[in-house]
C-alpha cells in the first residue's frame, strides 16, 4: 500500500500566531510532524500543505522540498480540510504518482509517536474509509448534556435508562493526531459522508492537540520535563 503523508500548515494562525514555526521545547512546531513522517516515508512522499513563506523556509532548512503553493482560496479561516486533501492528491496524480492512502498529520499534535502511527498502518486496510485517532471522552454526554425546555426548565438530553457512566455506551472524541484515509473514498466525497470508520484509542497525554496559548505552556512544560 503507498500511503502520502500530508503535513497541512497555513500561515494564518490567530490563538498562537505564527504557532506552525513558532519554537516548542527548542525546536518549531513544525518540525515535530516532518521528523515524524520521515520515520515512516522518503522526502518525495511527505508533502507540506502550506501558503506561507515562513513556514516555506522552516521546512526547506530541515531539507524538505515543497512542491506547490497551497492556494489562497484553501487558505482561509473558514476553509474546510477536505478542498487541500484533495488538491494535494490531485497535484500527484497530474505527476504521475498515485497513493491508496493519504496519512494527514498536523502539526498541532507533537506528543503523538512514531509507535502509535506504527499500529495504527498495520491496522488500516482499504476496506475502510479512515482509520482516526480517538480519546475517551472526558465527560460523556449521556450522562451530562441537558437542554432547556419552553418553560426554562433543564431536560435530559439523552433518555437513557441509566446515566452511570459505567453502564452506557463509551463516547469518542477525535483528537487530531492522525488520520489515514482511503484515496478511493475521497475521491468519492467528502470525508464526512464516510460509512467505513475505525477508530485507534490514545491516551490522554499524547492526544493533546494545541489550540490555545494554556494548551502550549502545558505541551512544552511536558517535553522540558522530558528533556
Amino acid at each position: 500500500m503507498k500511503f502520502l503523508f500530508l503535513i497541512p500548515a497555513r500561515g494564518g494562525s490567530k490563538g498562537i500566531p505564527g504557532k506552525n514555526i513558532k519554537k516548542m521545547a527548542g525546536k518549531p512546531l513544525l518540525n515535530y510532524s516532518i521528523e515524524l513522517a520521515r520515520e515512516f516515508a522518503v522526502d518525495e512522499d511527505i508533502c507540506l500543505s502550506t501558503d506561507s513563506a515562513e513556514i516555506t523556509a522552516c521546512a526547506k532548512a530541515l531539507g524538505l522540498a515543497i512542491p506547490f503553493k497551497r492556494p489562497a482560496e484553501m487558505s482561509t479561516d473558514n476553509s474546510g480540510s477536505y478542498e487541500y486533501i484533495r488538491h494535494a492528491i490531485d497535484f500527484y496524480e497530474a505527476q504521475g504518482s498515485s497513493y491508496d492512502a493519504v496519512v494527514l498529520l498536523q502539526p498541532t499534535s507533537p506528543l503523538r509517536t512514531a509507535e502509535q502511527l506504527r499500529q495504527m498502518l498495520a491496522e488500516f486496510n482499504l476496506d475502510m474509509d479512515m482509520m482516526v485517532s480517538v480519546r475517551e471522552a472526558r465527560e460523556n454526554p449521556i450522562c451530562v448534556s441537558f437542554v432547556e425546555d419552553v418553560k426554562g426548565n433543564l431536560k435530559r438530553l439523552f433518555k437513557e435508562e441509566s446515566t452511570l457512566r459505567q453502564e452506557v455506551p463509551s463516547v469518542y472524541e477525535y483528537n487530531g493526531a492522525f488520520y489515514i484515509m482511503n484515496v478511493a473514498s475521497l475521491k468519492k466525497g467528502s470525508y464526512n459522508d464516510f460509512s467505513v470508520i475505525r477508530k485507534y484509542l490514545m491516551d490522554e497525554r499524547s492526544s493533546v492537540d494545541i489550540d490555545t496559548p494554556l494548551d502550549w505552556q502545558f505541551v512544552e512544560f511536558l517535553l522540558e520535563q522530558e528533556k
